[in-house]
């Protein structure tokens, strides 16, 4: 049976990867054929299955932060980053990271900000004849990195997953912080590789780089970066609170209120009382996509729970590899995934789960396994053949540059971060 459920879950991957269709549809069909079928799960049981938590989070934190999309607030703060940084065209990756980042973590989600930021960064690559290999590098990661942020679309995710894998929604926070520092650390440290011990500099140096000053904020803008920034400061302040101050009751009795959904859903009023964007719109750019395959996954990993592979699985990572190399094997094994497909809607949902059993056998933090998971993940997420790599592909101004990209963030982007994966995972490894 449980060979039965690892097959439906590959088959949906490989399914997916192959017809394009979304791998949740292909997740909830072999959900209900296997679990009515063959565990003899009743139709309502595997409806119950449906991660109704982290589908309300997603729906709720997207639709406020769609306001910021739709009425271009991130758009003309990315100008205004850009251009504080024209001084300095050399350490331009550093501007397109940072920019990304910022972006990416004030809510716009990893996917929204590369379709919007990547097209930008090819086009300084032409401008200015800086690599497009650091310049795909430096908004993938950027994108990675802000999205990790604990009240961003990725950082929720894995706090949701966290939680229904059996982590408190105190730990959850404190692992995604650990999370969104580690995968905040690796691109520094490899685009500083790429800046200062390549040929970069000299050939930003041969080109004449200019970048026009941007129009200023208008008052829809402003209004809406203020009221982000403020549902931020809410989120992040009562779990940081409680942390500082464990004792408190009060802060206590606070963050136990706290929801960042149910927030999200408040500030959503707000902003369309105060006219920031239109309502049918703001609903139309919610990452349907991403919902359906996460949630379409969730319900096939139910099904696994319910079948006992979870457990088996654990037990044989527990009994088959030596203790100080299994946040390294799952490294290497989220990295292999995410080749092919989403880090957020196939290789957390998949791993995330298994944690916390492995974590208490084998005596290890359960925080150093969910930082291996998604850095190994995210190691390879600049593969064309991933989701992130296909947008970035999508974005090359002409079929010539498309061509010459391809190869070269399959051989030479993918396996440098795969390799700044490994060698943080090994490095942490032994840290802790």
């Amino acid at each position: 049976m449980s060979l039965l459920v690892v097959g439906a879950i590959l088959l949906s991957i490989i399914l997916g990867y192959k017809t394009r269709i979304n791998i949740g549809l292909f997740a909830i069909a072999f959900a209900y054929l296997i679990g009515c079928f063959a565990l003899g799960l009743s139709p309502k049981e595997i409806i119950q299955m449906w991660p109704l938590k982290i589908f309300f989070i997603i729906f709720s934190v997207s639709l406020f932060y769609s306001f910021a999309i739709i009425n271009g607030t991130l758009e003309k703060l990315a100008e205004h980053l850009m251009y504080r940084c024209r001084r300095f065209p050399h350490l331009l990756p550093y501007a397109i990271y940072l920019t990304t980042t910022i972006i990416s973590g004030l809510g716009a989600g990893y996917y929204t900000v590369l379709a919007f930021m990547a097209p930008i960064t090819l086009l300084l690559c032409q401008r200015t004849g800086m690599s497009m290999v650091i310049g795909s590098m430096s908004v993938g990661y950027g994108a990675l990195t802000g999205a990790n942020f604990m009240s961003s679309q990725s950082g929720v995710i894995f706090r949701s997953l966290m939680s229904n894998s059996g982590v408190s929604e105190h730990q959850a926070f404190i692992n995604a912080t650990g999370i969104f520092l580690s995968t905040a650390i690796i691109p520094l440290i490899v685009i500083t590789a790429l800046v200062f011990f390549t040929k970069h500099r000299t050939a930003i140096a041969s080109r004449d780089f200019h970048v026009d000053k941007p129009t200023a904020f208008n008052r829809q803008q402003r209004q809406t970066l203020t009221l982000t920034l403020i549902m931020m400061a809410l989120v992040l302040l009562a779990p940081i609170s409680a942390i500082l101050l464990p004792d408190n009751d009060t802060v206590a009795f606070i963050n136990s209120k706290m929801n960042i959904g149910l927030i999200a859903s408040v500030f959503s009023v707000i902003a369309l009382l105060l006219k920031l964007g239109d309502e049918r719109k703001a609903i139309a750019s919610l990452p349907w996509p991403t919902l359906i395959m996460i949630c379409g996954v969730g319900m096939l990993i139910s099904v696994a729970i319910k079948a006992g592979t979870i457990t088996i699985l654990a037990s044989w990572i527990g009994t088959s590899i030596p203790t100080f190399l299994v946040p390294i094997a799952f490294g290497i094994v989220a990295a292999f995934m995410s080749l092919f497909a989403s880090t957020l809607g196939v290789v957390t949902p998949a791993l995330f789960p298994i944690v916390p059993s492995i974590a208490a056998n084998l005596a290890l933090d359960p925080m150093m396994l969910f930082i291996c998971i998604v850095v190994g993940a995210q190691a390879t997420a600049i593969s064309p053949f991933s989701s992130g790599g296909s947008l970035i592909l999508g974005a090359c101004p002409t079929e010539e540059s498309r061509t010459t990209l391809f190869p070269q963030l399959l051989f030479r982007a993918a396996p440098l971060g795969f390799v700044a994966a490994l060698l943080f995972n090994l490095l942490i490894t032994f840290v802790f």
